[in-house]
């Protein structure tokens, strides 16, 4: 029986229950733009902008009395409003929400009482921004209501300012409350009003708040072209303080949205404004998003650089934690323990220095779980010393500290958060009773603050405590649900990364994809050995639920929208003999399931550990590029083989099936299927071969039926600053080639294949076929995944608009001839799904790695005529194609033949 090691420090605080309660409205993360009040910290990757802004009192309003205020008097005692009200913004800046409520409410009644209605809708506006950010929707819209109401005044020309400033906190709630399109209109008239009163800064916060809620609708080319007035309203203004900052949130807003360049121009753009005007809070604030916009293109050392010049330069000892706490993660991420000792002591004795906020307390909770990780690392790397702050007591009185701070604050969300935390302690010391009960109090308090990217994780832990002691019905329960809670939020997710709080470390690799993976083992374990075919249904629907996941993440955007028809209807329809399988990586085991014509799913596993799977995926992935290495080859892709299809190879012959559609699952995704051996014969000899992205297909419709018409474009020699790249000088026959299959063709060869004159030829004509024979790259990072034009690349998040363009036409087949999956990235296909996925075509076929051109030509010409010749399937096509590369004597090694995958659509 293992250890069990007792947490000291924690056990001391008396965790009451709390009534569990279920939010009732859908949570987003309030938009805000950052004027006032320094960024907050990331762990993981950036939010969009900063704080939100409190609506101001005219100056020309007073209260009675300029007593100082000591303490949160009784409003029986005459006190002074305007005081009261900078005390609940200074609190509402500090992060301590519930007191400011309590400061504001004194003020609302005090400014009642003296008739001061232009005050009163202010301090109500402020009150409402409060109540936001302790979930507390209904007194939020009460108060934002009522201060409109109080606005709504003939004379607006005194107000105009609170009117468009309240309007702002009205769009924020509108948001957070789930109605983007209320919160759009009412920004937009946010907009007009700032622009009445000359307020320049306030039209870049409204327009910024639009882009956010066109991003929340999924119309992300608008949010774009909003960004892009942004920045030509900020050009047109004079540098300033409201400048710098505002050029600091188009920044961090760009980045969110993946456009890191543009990004980092206007964060260097708003650093030298900053140093301009000497205002070292900004430098500081400057710096610090310059360190994130590096850290999201891994450049590490820049990173870093960054994070010490902000740490140096910034007056704010919170912007100094942040980013240690930054800096601190990129060390553990790369292991350098020794590097990690030396900054641990530092960000310690600056968390104690630091005022009670929630600011400080997400930043004492991420030091814990940053300690934990140290822990984890340093005990498994022997040679270097153990910090002494590093211990399992020392986290556990953090994080006891913690919930005691966000109670002492009444922040539900953050205490909420803390418990997540020590109740992780408590797990990994296989404390179960004490981790469930504190992981149950977290769960209930972030539900009723409707915070849904902490409730997912307290769900997934509750699901993890309760299958280590055996309670399969109620993991599966947990796991259900935090699946339901990541669901309704992958919009979120993909553009905020971090939905609510900047501060909640959050990475999809660790936080988001074992959730599902965990999830489907567990389903598959409660089988106990008797397939059952709800329980498969309900496995590789989550599986595909990951992979859109994954997608989405990918391009920080929802994907995959449209009319979509399920795999199994189409395999089901008429006389189809295309069997899915589906394969399943589990951290003991490979699990396969299948669907063959007019069956029920089935499935079979290997035992057998993720670790050996993917390292023998790998050295065959090397070895397929090599001719010589056909031996190792067949040796290696029939032990695949046996994992994936020899269970089920007698059905699918007993069943007539021709066609493989393969939904592959992690590293699988980088091999070819047709490449595997049976120790005979390759499974491209016997089958047909697909792949899908999904369970799904857009409208699927055969090419057969139709008029083949292609548009061709392509590069004989790669653009200046790609040496890298070698000429391809057999594309004229390969396009030769299409053209005497008797296909219709237009090309764009060379100096004329640019992407202006791509875009204005598929929107000029309705090509069913474009094949662009250039090189391109597919990577796990969206910024390296690209193709080649002949002014430089064009990168696949630009495929929508560069496809799309035709209205209603639909490419039905996009071919991709010398493109390649980046080396020694283990996800590269993850950008091969997204070229496929963002381009909207039905059926994409690439090539997995670059090959001989004059071969390539060959198996395109081959391909074509096949295609043209009679009623075959896309996947048909490709397989005769291959077959005629394999049996021509120079061609017959799997690196040949077997680098050409179909994605989507086989028919």
């Amino acid at each position: 029986m293992a250890k069990t090691t007792r947490i000291f420090g924690a056990n001391s605080l008396k965790f009451k229950s709390r009534g569990r309660k279920t939010a009732g409205t859908r949570w987003l993360t309030p938009l805000a733009h950052c004027l006032r009040l320094p960024l907050y910290f990331l762990i993981a990757l950036l939010c969009i902008v900063g704080s939100p802004v409190l609506a101001k009192v005219p100056s020309s309003i007073n209260s009675l009395s300029q007593l100082p205020i000591n303490s949160l008097t009784p409003l029986a005692v005459p006190t002074d409003a305007a005081s009261l009200l900078q005390q609940g913004k200074v609190l509402y800046s500090n992060g301590k929400f519930a007191k400011a409520v309590e400061v504001l409410q004194q003020a609302v009644q005090i400014y009642k009482l003296q008739g001061e209605s232009l005050a009163l809708a202010a301090t109500l506006s402020n009150l409402s921004l409060a109540y936001q950010q302790l979930g507390a929707w209904s007194q939020a819209q009460q108060a934002i209501t009522e201060s409109l109401n109080l606005l709504q005044e003939p004379d607006k020309n005194q107000n105009l300012q609170i009117f468009a400033q309240s309007l702002d906190i009205q769009g924020r709630l509108q948001l957070a409350m789930g109605k983007s399109e209320a919160a759009l209109a009412t920004w937009q008239r946010t907009e007009e009003i700032y622009k009445q009163a000359d307020n320049q800064s306030g039209v870049v916060r409204s327009l910024i708040n639009q882009a956010q809620a066109w991003r929340t609708q999924g119309f992300y080319p608008r949010a774009f072209k909003t960004l892009d007035r942004i920045s030509q309203t900020l050009n047109s203004q004079p540098d300033s303080l409201e400048k710098t900052v505002s050029l600091r949130s188009l920044g961090d807003a760009l980045l969110v949205l993946g456009d890191l360049k543009k990004s980092r121009q206007a964060l260097e753009e708003s650093l030298i404004i900053a140093q301009n005007l000497q205002s070292s809070a900004d430098i500081g604030a400057s710096l610090f998003s310059l360190g994130n916009n590096a850290r999201k293109q891994n450049q590490k050392e820049q990173a870093i650089a960054y994070y010490q010049q902000t740490v140096a330069v910034s007056p704010s000892p919170l912007t100094k934690v942040q980013a240690q706490l930054n800096h601190l993660g990129l060390l553990i991420k790369d292991r350098e323990w020794a590097k990690v000792q030396t900054i641990l002591p530092s960000i310690e004795s600056r968390l104690k220095q630091l005022p009670l906020s929630r600011a400080s307390i997400y930043a004492q909770v991420n030091f814990s779980q940053s300690l934990s990780k140290v822990k984890s690392g340093v005990l498994q790397a022997s040679s270097h010393k153990f910090y002494s702050g590093s211990s399992t007591k020392d986290s556990a009185k953090l994080l006891a500290s913690a919930i005691q701070q966000s109670r002492s604050l009444g922040d539900k969300r953050a205490e909420a958060y803390a418990l997540k935390s020590l109740g992780g302690l408590y797990e990994e010391t296989r404390q179960w009773s004490e981790a469930q009960d504190l992981t149950r109090q977290g769960l209930a308090l972030a539900q009723s603050s409707n915070a849904p990217e902490i409730t997912y994780s307290l769900e997934w832990q509750l699901g993890r405590l309760l299958w280590a002691q055996q309670d399969i019905n109620g993991a599966i329960a947990a796991y259900d649900a935090a699946v339901d809670t990541l669901e309704s939020l992958r919009r979120d997710l993909v553009v905020n990364k971090d939905v609510v709080n900047q501060d909640v470390q959050f990475d999809f690799r660790d936080s988001v994809e074992p959730v599902y993976r965990q999830s489907v083992e567990l389903l598959l374990q409660s089988q106990k050995g008797k397939p059952n075919e709800k329980i498969l249904e309900k496995a590789r629907q989550r599986i595909e639920a990951l992979q859109l996941a994954e997608l989405d993440d990918f391009f920080q955007e929802a994907c995959l929208q449209g009319q979509k028809v399920a795999l199994d209807r189409v395999v089901d329809k008429g006389n189809s003999k295309a069997a899915i399988l589906y394969p399943i990586i589990l951290r003991d085991e490979l699990q396969v399931i299948v669907k063959i014509p007019q069956q029920a799913l089935q499935s079979y596993s290997t035992k057998i550990s993720q670790g050996e799977v993917e390292k023998l995926l790998i050295e065959l992935r090397r070895n397929l590029v090599d001719p010589t290495a056909t031996k190792i080859v067949q040796t290696q892709s029939q032990q695949v083989y046996s994992w994936l299809l020899k269970p089920i190879e007698s059905q699918l012959q007993q069943s007539g099936v021709d066609t493989l559609v393969f939904v592959l699952d992690g590293p699988l995704r980088n091999l070819p299927m047709a490449a595997l051996y049976d120790g005979k014969q390759y499974l491209v000899e016997k089958y047909a071969i697909a792949l899908s992205v999904g369970l799904q297909l857009l409208d699927p419709k055969p090419l057969v039926k139709q008029q083949l018409k292609a548009l061709t474009a392509g590069l004989t020699q790669p653009p200046p600053g790609f040496p890298k790249f070698a000429p391809l000088l057999a594309i004229k026959s390969e396009f030769d080639g299409i053209a005497k299959a008797g296909v219709s063709t237009t090309s764009l060869l060379d100096g004329d294949f640019k992407k202006k004159n791509l875009e204005s030829e598929i929107g000029a004509a309705s090509f069913n076929i474009v094949h662009l024979a250039t090189h391109g790259q597919f990577s796990s990072r969206l910024e390296d995944t690209f193709i080649l034009d002949f002014d430089g690349q064009i990168n696949v998040k630009d495929f929508d608009t560069l496809f799309r363009s035709q209205g209603k036409t639909v490419v039905e087949l996009l071919v991709l001839s010398a493109c390649q999956t980046a080396t020694g990235d283990s996800r590269a296909a993850l950008g091969l799904a997204g070229a496929a996925v963002r381009a909207g075509a039905r059926s994409t076929i690439a090539s997995l790695w670059q090959i001989d051109d004059e071969s390539t030509a060959m198996f395109v010409s081959a391909f074509y005529r096949e295609l043209k010749s009679g009623k075959i399937t896309k996947a048909e096509a490709v397989h005769r194609a291959q077959l005629q590369l394999l049996k021509h004597p120079n061609y017959r090694a799997p690196s040949f033949w077997s680098a050409y995958v179909l994605i989507g659509n086989w028919l």
